[in-house]
């Protein structure tokens, strides 16, 4: 029986050795970048958001849109729309679906419960602009739209976050950053605690139910001295800060990892750099660009894998026109390990089953018909 059951440690031992030898091969290489089917239209500034493990890519801008100049006056055109794509990362294809009511940009989007919230942004009514604080809800099941209450104040350049079943709308560059949360079980409105310091991107990320922005400090002249983290906390309405920033983030946004295929990390996205942000040391490290650099991208993440879509391209000089982008590019973030393909588990269990079962017989049998041996004994 002894050599039975180390027969089956080995076993357990030998399908152990091939679950890490396939996951080594499934493995992708971490803290890169591959490039995936482009959008149909090409946008910047728009809202993503996943449900049920595919994208939606919605509004956004398809202009030239403006940069500042020498005289700091805007030039180029502004062309927002109502562009709704689906986009399904297992066959990476897009297809359009019905598309958003209010054609905006730089809104705030947000999933609950299935949904899709869009919120605020920025409408334009010929060469006019104007903010909006409009609320229409997208059902992937059904492909239809909804209209709910309006936020109380129109605002832009904002960030729509879900903790315990309520939206937060926080930020505005030009709005002093307010805080107006949405009830989605009874549309309504309430008004929250808003940022110390101003917010100064559309990136924020949900981590252990706080919402983490890049915000910073400015001195009598309105310049900003330094970047920072800025961390809201729903559940007391209370803010505090965290360590120096090491971008301004204006045209940042951000994903952020779960802990389960990578470490728990939230990743700020720009046209100059990755900053990988560890809410659980207030610490900053830096991880590969994105291949296409372009600010005011819609970024996403599915299985903790992100995915920078759309977007504008800067000009080299930094100022001037900014080309909008269709670019979609997956990221695989900083120690990354992809879940064991599950189709392979069955069939590997039941090898070693059958493997330990036909061992154990066989050690029963020779056991069992074992040839014995008498010595005669002496008279």
């Amino acid at each position: 029986m002894s050599k039975s059951i180390a027969l089956l440690l080995a076993l357990v031992f030998l399908t152990d050795s091939c679950i890490i030898v396939i996951k080594s091969v499934w493995a992708v290489p971490e803290d890169s970048w591959t490039q995936m089917t482009p959008m149909h239209e090409a946008r910047g500034r728009l809202g993503v958001a996943v449900v049920n493990g595919k994208i939606y890519a919605i509004g956004g801008d398809i202009g030239s849109v403006g940069g500042l100049v020498e005289n700091y006056k805007l030039i180029g055109t502004s062309a927002v729309v109502s562009t709704n794509e689906e986009y399904d990362p297992a066959t990476d294809t897009w297809v359009f679906k019905s598309s958003m009511p209010t054609p905006r940009k730089n809104f705030g989007i947000a999933v609950y419960q299935n949904n899709i919230y869009c919120i605020g942004g920025e409408i334009r009514n010929g060469s006019t602009m104007s903010y909006t604080g409009v609320n229409e809800v997208y059902d992937p099941a059904t492909d239809t739209w909804e209209t709910k209450t309006p936020m109380p104040t129109h605002r832009r350049f904002l960030t729509a976050n879900v903790v315990n079943g309520k939206i937060y709308l926080i930020g505005a560059l030009d709005n002093n950053s307010q805080n107006q949360v949405y009830d989605p079980s009874t549309d309504s409105w309430t008004t929250k605690t808003p940022p110390p310091y101003e917010i100064t991107s559309c990136a924020s990320a949900v981590v252990d139910n706080k919402i983490y922005f890049i915000g910073t400090r400015t001195n009598s002249s309105g310049l900003w001295t330094g970047a920072f983290v800025q961390i809201y906390n729903p559940v007391n309405d209370t803010w505090s800060t965290g360590g120096y920033s090491p971008t301004y983030g204006v045209s940042a946004t951000a994903g952020v990892t779960s802990g389960v295929s990578a470490p728990k990390r939230i990743y700020f996205l720009d046209e100059t750099g990755n900053y990988v942000y560890d809410p659980a040391n207030d610490s900053w490290t830096v991880g590969a660009s994105m291949p296409t650099a372009r600010g005011y991208v819609g970024v996403t993440v599915v299985n903790d894998t992100l995915y920078a879509v759309g977007g504008v391209i800067l000009p080299a000089s930094g100022f001037g026109e900014m080309s909008p982008s269709a670019v979609n590019e997956q990221y695989t973030p900083i120690g990354y390990i992809p879940e064991f393909p599950t189709f392979l588990i069955l069939p590997l269990f039941m090898i070693a089953t059958l493997m330990t079962v036909a061992a154990t017989v066989a050690a029963i049998k020779k056991k069992t018909f074992r040839p014995t041996s008498k010595r005669a004994r002496p008279y």
